[in-house]
């Protein structure tokens, strides 16, 4: 059975858990401290210390690198969800990008200041710990104090993900694909703790969400699916 090693709220494993919801798999949970990375150390043979890492039986699968997007690719194939189609290849690229830099950037340190009420007491001193070290001393102050701009910079943001939304259910087509899944696991991040709602005027958006958060594989319009090198077959021409 696979298994998903996380932390609840890490944008990434959002991503990850909810296309293996979405899949109807069943998978396994296992969720570590946010300042203890000890297992996944140890499971990837200390090649690797971030989150998520999924484990299928002996494989253990974790990205090479910030831009890679390999545990994705792997159960993509495994599952058969058609999330990397042909068609979008390079777009696809492009898009996320875009979420997982303009919109993670912001979404997590409206999150971050809210950690209280997450992070259980006995963790909150390395959450803060590992804040500062690697965003500077009292960052969580300063992005409190910044929480306004930081929402209507977010709002902003969104807009080019609303426009996308005005003629269709989902960001490129007629079925989730890759790209759905990471602008909501860094939306969900966003979300959650609570405090926070999508902006009102991204009604598209904000019903795009509810949608993501339930589907099933099994509810979805399927299409056939081609290999990477496999094109469609050609559409017959009409006679004049």
């Amino acid at each position: 059975m696979l298994e998903l090693i996380q932390i609840p709220f890490s944008p990434f494993c959002i991503v990850q858990r909810r296309i293996l919801e979405y899949s109807g798999t069943p998978f396994k949970i296992r969720n570590i401290p946010s300042g203890d990375r000890s297992l996944v150390w140890k499971l990837t043979r200390q090649r690797y210390y971030e989150v998520p890492i999924v484990r299928d039986g002996k494989k253990v699968i974790f990205e090479f690198g910030e831009n890679s997007q390999v545990i994705a690719k792997y159960l993509d194939q495994k599952l058969n969800l058609n999330l990397f189609p042909i068609q979008w290849e390079g777009l696809q690229d492009v898009v996320w990008h875009y979420f997982e830099n303009q919109i993670e950037s912001i979404g997590f340190k409206l999150n971050d200041i809210r950690y209280l009420d997450f992070i259980p007491r006995g963790d909150q001193l390395s959450f803060l710990r590992h804040k500062e070290r690697k965003f500077g001393r009292k960052c969580l102050e300063g992005w409190q104090a910044s929480e306004g701009q930081l929402l209507e910079q977010l709002e902003q943001k969104l807009s080019p993900c609303e426009e996308m939304l005005l003629h269709r259910d989902f960001l490129l087509d007629d079925m989730p694909r890759f790209v759905d899944f990471d602008l909501f696991g860094m939306l969900g991040n966003f979300l959650f703790s609570g405090h926070y709602t999508l902006p009102p005027r991204h009604k598209k958006l904000s019903a795009w969400y509810d949608r993501m958060a339930v589907l099933k594989l099994n509810k979805a319009p399927r299409e056939k699916l081609h290999t990477r090198h496999e094109r469609p077959a050609p559409r017959p021409k009409l006679n004049s």
